[in-house]
């Protein structure tokens, strides 16, 4: 046992007494061109790059793991012609860069910084402009993606491509980043045990946030403000999402969140303001939502079929158009405990709930979601009459869809 230590002792001392640090600048420095820095480092060297333009494209990391470092004033300029950086290796480090100009291309995904296979990987302090995808992270784990600024100027989907982007990746952080005028903002396909904190995604031509096939993964502290259709989230299980702002996501197919085929999930102390739609969900199952604020929005929820078994409670419903929209049956759906501004009751007992139940289905939203063009009849006292019909007499809305105890006063947390 005692020889195996020495063994490993030595052979750690010997990798770390190797490493090295090279410089790269453009004159009076080891090298002047990062490409042949790299080509000529080992696996452990750091590569420091100083201040400058440096005009490169397509930077292979293959094998090797280094840790790349810019002071501030680097820049990368691929003038667009292909990635910036393409990896494939473990224990990658690149951080304090500006990479820019990246190729917009109709077949290729070029990307400021490109990951395939990497493992205990770190981007950190970069900032990509002009970008077409920004990082690409394919078949990787174990990595920390942090403090991040990346931009796009593309003009129509089809040549903007996603800031963050993750296909086939395991527990990867993506925390503290700011993402705009990208197409997708934060994309997942098959990413698991995951973190996505503290990120900021706004004015992206899709989605702020979307993801697919993406299990067991947290979304904590993001803002997702003012992208073309809000966010998407489709056929994932075991997701939680806390402390998120979804706001002013407007447009006919835009949603503060659309949640599709989402199972088992949790979404707690989110805030949906002045969105076309808060929460638009199909086909969700066992998902429950608390102490979430519904702000100003058209629609608040938008309930669609093949929902089951999902709790709406101590939840803020102020000033929507709509708090609720509901198709078909109730399927073991229960409103519980939840603080609605439209709320007429009383609470003689002063116990801080209401003595009358309330019903937060009205006709006037079955009616518009049959025929779009009666909202132009919203604030009429036609509409008044027609709702107090139906909350005496329910015919069209479900009869059981009931808030038995609503609160009287705001859920604060």
């Amino acid at each position: 046992m005692k020889i195996r230590l020495c063994i490993l002792l030595f052979l750690i001392t010997t990798y770390f007494a190797a490493a090295k640090t090279i410089t790269v600048c453009e004159a009076g420095c080891d090298f002047n061109r990062i490409q042949t820095a790299v080509d000529s480092s080992k696996s452990g060297d750091h590569i420091f790059i100083k201040k400058g333009l440096y005009k490169e494209s397509n930077i292979i990391i293959y094998k090797k793991s280094l840790h790349i470092t810019g002071e501030e004033g680097t820049i990368i300029d691929t003038q667009q012609n292909g990635y910036g950086f393409s990896v494939e290796a473990t224990d990658i480090v690149i951080k304090n860069l500006i990479i820019k100009n990246i190729e917009i291309s109709y077949t290729k995904e070029y990307a400021a910084i490109l990951l395939f296979k990497s493992y205990d990987f770190v981007i950190e302090n970069i900032t990509v402009e002009n970008a077409f995808f920004g990082f690409l992270i394919q078949k990787s784990k174990d990595g920390l993606v942090h403090n991040n600024t990346i931009s796009g100027e593309g003009k129509a989907e089809a040549d903007s491509g996603n800031a963050i982007h993750l296909w086939h990746c395991e527990n990867v952080n993506i925390t503290n980043n700011d993402v705009r005028r990208m197409r997708d903002g934060i994309y997942l396909e098959f990413g698991s045990n995951s973190y996505i904190s503290n990120n900021y995604s706004t004015g992206n031509m899709r989605y702020g946030l979307h993801f697919m096939f993406s299990n067991e993964n947290t979304y904590e502290n993001n803002t997702f403000e003012a992208n073309g259709a809000g966010v998407a989230v489709m056929f994932s299980k075991k997701i939680k999402m806390f402390n998120n702002v979804f706001k002013k996501n407007w447009g006919t197919a835009s949603y503060g969140i659309l949640l599709k085929e989402i199972n088992d999930a949790e979404l707690k102390h989110n805030i949906f303001e002045d969105n076309t739609i808060g929460i638009n969900a199909d086909g969700t199952n066992r998902i429950t939502y608390t102490a979430n604020t519904f702000k100003n929005n058209g629609y608040a929820i938008k309930v669609h079929g093949a929902c089951y078994d999902n709790i709406y409670s101590k939840n803020n419903f102020l000033y929507n158009s709509f708090d609720l929209s509901y198709s078909g049956n109730l399927n073991s759906n229960k409103f519980e405990n939840n603080y609605w501004s439209n709320y007429t009751g009383y609470d003689l007992d002063k116990n801080g709930i209401g003595d009358i139940p309330y019903r937060p289905v009205k006709l006037f939203s079955y009616l518009v979601n049959r025929t779009p063009e009666s909202i132009v009849l919203l604030r009429s006292l036609f509409i008044d009459i027609i709702d107090f019909s139906e909350k005496v007499s329910p015919v069209f809305t479900p009869e059981n869809l009931i808030d038995n105890q609503p609160l009287m006063t705001l859920v604060t947390w």
